[in-house]
Order: C-alpha cells, then structure tokens, then sequence
C-alpha cells in the first residue's frame, strides 16, 4: 500500500536534484487526487511543496547513497550560481532563491556535513560560526526588529538537501506555531 503524504510534486524541483529524482518519477497518478512514486511515497493535490522534495530527497539518498555533490556543494565551488553575500574560509551566505519572506538567506558550511542530527562534538566550533555568521548577515540585512533561524534535518524536519544549513528569515511578522 501507498502512504499518503501531505505534499504536492513542485514544477520547480532543482535542476541538480531532478537527475536523482528522475528514477522516483511517477509511477502511478490518480488525476487530481494523488500522485504515487517508487518506494512507497503518495502525494495530495495541493499540499506542501518542501515536504515532497524532502521526501524525494530521502528516497534518492537511500537509493544512490549520500552523494557528495549537492547544490550546495557547487555553489560553493562556484560551478552554480548564487546570490552570495558573505563568505569566508568556514562558511557561505547567499540569498535563498525560493524566499519565503522579505528577507531570507541561508548560511551553509563549506565542509558538507548532511545533516545537523549528524553534526559531532569535533563541529561544535563550525556550528557555533554559522549562528554568528547568520547574526551578523542578518544586522547587515537590516533586520533590526528580529528573525527566523530555521534547520531542517531529515525526512520529518523536510530538508530537501543533504548539506547543514540555516535559513535566516526576515523583514516581516512571523507567526507561530511555525510548522
């Protein structure tokens, strides 16, 4: 049986992913109702764009194993483009180009550690750079009345890319409860 998952299959899958995701394409549709794919995943017309690329993510990973290039890694070597706004020998921050509020930008390590539920003591430094680094970029941004810091881990938090980082959002009123 298919579990039905509340998410939707986006026209806006990043190109990088889209040659993973290609073996997990659908495989069975219900027009207008649900859309199935390999490895048990069914989606509802209309739910959340991020919870289907997670995952898809999920579902590629296992497949293929963690691949070491993600988006991520090739904005860093710059073989993709983005936004970048600050950078040093630790970390990078560019502008998220699926922005969910007046300002939002991410902070990623340049070591790809995938998940931060995989993050160790050795990485305490790093992690505590990224969190000054996304201060700093976010007084920089102009965010003088607060933010968002957002890390999604695994399949349940819906992170789509297996590459730490942290959404910093802004500009606006957030709302709770977030999820």
């Amino acid at each position: 049986m298919f579990r039905v998952l509340y998410s939707a299959v986006s026209d806006k899958v990043v190109t990088i992913q889209r040659k993973l995701l290609l073996d997990l394409v659908t495989v069975l549709s219900v027009p207008g109702v649900h859309t199935c794919f390999q490895g048990g995943y069914c989606t509802e017309k209309g739910s959340s764009d991020e919870v289907t690329k997670a995952h898809l993510a999920e579902a590629a990973r296992r497949k293929y194993g963690d691949a070491s290039s993600t988006i991520f890694s090739k904005i860093i070597d710059r073989t993709l483009p983005a936004d970048i706004i600050f950078e040093d020998d630790k970390c990078l921050a560019f502008r998220d180009i699926n922005s969910q509020a007046p300002v939002h930008f991410l902070v990623i390590p340049k070591l790809p550690i995938p998940r931060i539920s995989q993050a160790t003591n050795e990485d305490k430094e790093l992690l505590g750079h990224l969190l000054l680094v996304a201060s700093s970029t976010a007084r920089k941004e102009g965010l003088s009345n607060g933010y968002r810091l957002v890390i999604n881990d695994g399949k349940h938090g819906a992170q789509s890319v297996y590459h730490l980082h942290v959404h910093v959002m802004g500009g606006r009123q957030m709302g709770w409860p977030p999820g």
